[in-house]
């Protein structure tokens, strides 16, 4: 997260792309200073592109301003998605309230279920952010290893960024588990993708018959997510804890 000086918020569009490569993170978020109410714009870039929505750099956000004293919950993000809101739970938790993203099956993109390794007559569901395919079981999930110079030639649906590809969870309390591939933005895999849970929280809510639901997201790294679906909006919950602390120098200064 890159939290501009007092007064100072006017880095353009390409020093943002810029800061973003260079730090070579999944996402990195540039909010401004929050005004009255709590009330601040915020806006995500990965190393290759600016994003309409992420949570986890989002989650991040809410955490330094609220912690380092910038204001007080409920917090309110103007983004490229509309308002978003981060409010705290009794348990210490940061709540997200991003919109639902609830995809529907579509024709299947040439190319997608090769790239990925997987049959060619698997699912293909999509939001208007995110696609969805649905695979057996999570030793499925776990073994996908995507082609992925030739992922990111497969033409997805327009603004679409990206494939979560999901499974039923195998460890008891788990409800789903997913991968996220990116590589149309910039991203080959996210570590953790909260964006992409508006999409599958919905579909699962559907099939397992339940609002609230325990999540994890199985790369490398993995992450842990509380998801809840309330009508045309989907609630992530979370923690986040500071781990390094910097100034970031451009050119001329």
């Amino acid at each position: 997260m890159v939290l501009p000086s007092a007064g100072s918020d006017a880095l353009s569009d390409g020093e943002r792309l810029a800061i973003a490569a260079e730090l070579n993170l999944s996402e990195t978020a540039f909010p401004g200073l929050p005004g009255a109410g709590g009330r601040a714009r915020l806006r995500w870039f990965t190393p290759t592109t600016e994003v309409s929505l992420c949570g986890h750099a989002t989650l991040a956000t809410a955490h330094v301003l609220l912690a380092e004293g910038f204001a007080e919950p409920p917090l309110t993000f103007d983004s490229l998605s509309g308002p978003l809101s981060v409010d705290r739970t009794e348990e210490g938790l940061l709540r997200l309230d991003f919109p639902s993203d609830p995809p529907s099956e579509r024709a299947t993109p040439d190319g997608l279920m090769e790239a990925l390794g997987l049959p060619g007559g698997t699912p293909f569901f999509s939001g208007e952010r995110c696609a969805l395919v649905p695979v057996e079981d999570e030793a499925a999930l776990v073994a996908v290893a995507p082609a992925m110079e030739a992922l990111g030639r497969v033409r997805l649906p327009p603004g679409v960024m990206g494939v979560s590809v999901t499974a039923p969870g195998a460890e008891p309390g788990v409800d789903f588990v997913s991968r996220f591939f990116g590589p149309w933005v910039g991203v080959p895999e996210d570590p953790v993708t909260g964006m992409a849970h508006t999409v599958l929280g919905p579909w699962w809510a559907a099939r397992l018959g339940r609002d609230e639901l325990e999540a994890r997201q199985r790369s490398r790294r993995g992450g842990a997510l509380r998801v809840q679906v309330r009508g045309d909006r989907t609630e992530l919950l979370g923690r986040a804890v500071t781990v390094a602390r910097g100034v970031l120098l451009l050119p001329g200064e």
